[in-house]
């Protein structure tokens, strides 16, 4: 039988500097993935047409980025099929951090609203980071007789679907606010669907509505111009936009919020490091003062912070609304 005899020891030394040299190489092409991204084009898919501030916050990126990387950003706006489209060219994009998402209050609903979808939502995405909120106020028409959210609860506690109230059509963040405000104080409201914020301000503006809930960029023109008269803001705190209206919390509906967020996220896959250049890259943006202030003249509240931290509002997101629309059974139209 062969035997087989022991390496000498200077076969071990060259065997151990071999595995040392190896490991190091490895170590070393972790770092060197970072900071090589990015090394060609990034496309930022925006799922809304020009205009609004989700289209607003991807060329804010864009434009900061690339002067930051200095490397092109493009802003791609994808619109259609409810964010479907945009979002689902983004879940198909390779994993590479070249292509990010913007993401808003849909992101989180549209799981529960559509039957299908062709991505899973929870799995086809790694967040990066959550770039801003903007709360939802509780608005009526100027000359209405409502005046408090106390007016609101007392008159639709006492006659269900007696006031009317305005949205961007089923499972829109307007309408699912408005049906969070009923199942948790209890009432009933009518809903008049209209096809975007624009159209279901003017009329509450003109008096063919009693109440709507809306994003403050949305509705803030309408209250500079006199027409609009907000009752409560959906948020934790009063807005420094407007200190004088009260939260719904302090109104009379406890523990009650709800804001139109935006975030970016990526396909699943990107590798970590990538994902954490990105995400402290995106934060650095959101720093900006001038940034900043085009936030604060559109009513949005920059945030931050990290992907883990993201992942938990976007869960905790999720968890919200498909308890309202699977108890409301809403579908999107």
């Amino acid at each position: 039988m062969k035997r087989f005899s022991s390496p000498s020891p200077q076969g071990l030394g060259i065997v151990l500097l071999a595995g040392i040299l190896l490991m190091s190489n490895a170590l070393a092409q972790g770092p060197a993935v970072s900071a090589a991204f990015p090394s060609k084009p990034v496309r930022i898919v925006v799922p809304y047409p020009p205009g609004g501030f989700n289209d607003t916050l991807g060329r804010l990126a864009a434009n900061q980025l690339s002067k930051l990387w200095k490397q092109p950003v493009v802003v791609d706006n994808k619109p259609g099929g409810g964010t479907v489209i945009g979002t689902q060219a983004v879940a198909t994009a390779a994993p590479d951090g070249y292509t990010l998402l913007v993401i808003q209050f849909p992101f989180a609903a549209n799981p529960w609203l559509y039957k299908s979808l062709p991505y899973d939502s929870e799995k086809a995405f790694a967040p990066v980071v959550l770039a801003g909120r903007s709360p939802m106020l509780l608005v009526t028409n100027a000359r209405s007789q409502l005046k408090t959210l106390g007016d609101v609860l007392s008159k639709a506690r006492a006659r269900p679907d007696a006031l009317n109230y305005g949205s961007s059509g089923a499972g829109s963040s307007n309408h699912l606010a408005m049906a969070y405000f009923e199942e948790m104080a209890g009432v009933q409201l009518m809903q008049v669907p209209y096809k975007g914020s624009t159209p279901l301000l003017t009329d509450l503006a003109g008096g063919q509505l009693d109440l709507a809930f809306d994003a403050l960029p949305h509705v803030l023109p309408f209250i500079q111009s006199g027409k609009v008269r907000p009752i409560a803001i959906a948020n934790a705190k009063r807005s420094p936009l407007m200190p004088e209206i009260p939260t719904v919390s302090e109104a009379g509906l406890r523990n009650y919020e709800v804001s139109s967020w935006h975030g970016f996220v990526v396909p699943s896959g990107v590798p970590a490091e990538v994902v954490e250049r990105l995400n402290r890259d995106l934060n650095t943006v959101l720093a900006m003062p001038e940034v900043q202030r085009i936030f604060e003249q559109q009513g949005v509240v920059p945030d931050g912070g990290s992907p883990a931290q993201f992942k938990a509002f976007i869960d905790a997101q999720m968890a919200l609304w498909k308890k309202i629309v699977v108890q409301g059974r809403i579908t999107a139209e």
